[in-house]
């Protein structure tokens, strides 16, 4: 189990380091969403849902947003299942992806600690019901695959744990449709062929 000033210290420098290798797989830039579910309590090497903290969420969230400063991806925090995993982000974002807002303010027991922190500290917070972001990091087994486009890639980060959370991420790519005739890259184009 986690001790309050053991491992604290390195949960922002981890979570940045995770989000940096999730954002440069995806290729995220200032058009993509980035979704990331965390269990605070889970980090702390508790049973998720018991013993969240804000400390924690702070390192957390801005550990990753020292990547989102630096690449300008988007960001959407997803709260826990007592406001039916709602995503957090900045109005900015809900307007430009045209997404259905719902109310609620997340508390640490009602949306999680990370989700209330982030809530806290954005410049025009809001929640939106669901989204499709083009990549997610899961900290702690919190379950965003609802909130991924399709089709998601499962993607094994280097680190494994943050704190003693499991962590698992995924990146999106469009459907690939067609059959066996369907190609997937250009070709280069051959003098003398046609349609």
């Amino acid at each position: 189990m986690m001790k309050d000033h053991e491992k604290i210290g390195t949960i922002r420098s981890d979570a940045a380091r995770i989000a940096r290798e999730v954002a440069e797989v995806a290729k995220l830039g200032p058009n993509q969403i980035l979704v990331i579910g965390a269990s605070t309590s889970e980090i702390a090497g508790q049973h998720i849902g018991t013993s969240g903290t804000l400390d924690i969420a702070q390192e957390l969230v801005e550990g990753i947003r020292e990547v989102q400063q630096e690449l300008g991806f988007q960001l959407a925090f997803q709260c826990c299942e007592h406001l039916n995993r709602a995503l957090v982000i900045e109005r900015e974002t809900l307007e430009r992806y045209r997404l259905d807002e719902v109310a609620a303010v997340p508390v640490p027991k009602a949306g999680g600690s990370m989700a209330a922190y982030a809530y806290r500290t954005m410049a025009e917070p809001c929640l939106a019901e669901t989204i499709e972001a083009h990549a997610g990091i899961d900290i702690g087994e919190t379950l965003i695959g609802m909130h991924l486009k399709r089709v998601a890639v499962p993607y094994r980060t280097e680190l494994r744990y943050l704190g003693e959370a499991r962590v698992t991420a995924a990146r999106t790519r469009p459907k690939l449709i067609g059959g066996e005739r369907a190609v997937y890259a250009p070709m280069p184009t051959v003098e003398g062929t046609c349609d």
